[in-house]
């Protein structure tokens, strides 16, 4: 068993707690469906937000979705000039048998544009 890494991002309209929520949630949610895994095999999960989101960690929900015993940690993001706002990521760290190249990597809403070679149409 290894342990691997799966991004993800999506955008917001705005800085609301329950937008924020809501979009971590969905975002989350896609990842686990597209790599297949339960909330058991996460060892951790990583948040970053754009400076312009401090309504709400987006942690929160995880731990709404069930992820109560998952390490989480939230940062913000760098700022970088023109860099695309209103924006969380997220690296899952979770423990399978899936090869790197089995790995679905999740870009949703605005965030696809970080990764066009990544996300899924």
């Amino acid at each position: 068993m290894f342990v691997r890494g799966i991004r993800g991002a999506i955008t917001v309209d705005k800085d609301e707690r329950a937008l924020v929520l809501a979009a971590t949630g969905e975002l989350l949610a896609h990842m686990q469906k597209e790599n297949s895994f339960e909330t058991e095999d996460v060892a951790s999960a990583l948040f970053t937000v754009t400076s312009d989101i401090r309504s709400v960690f987006p942690a929160e929900a995880a731990r709404l979705m069930g992820w109560d015993k998952v390490p989480l940690l939230c940062f913000q993001e760098i700022e970088v000039p023109e860099a695309l706002p209103l924006c969380i990521r997220v690296l899952v760290m979770i423990n399978t048998n899936k090869s790197q190249q089995e790995i679905r990597h999740i870009y949703l809403k605005e965030a696809q544009r970080l990764r066009q070679d990544l996300s899924l149409d």
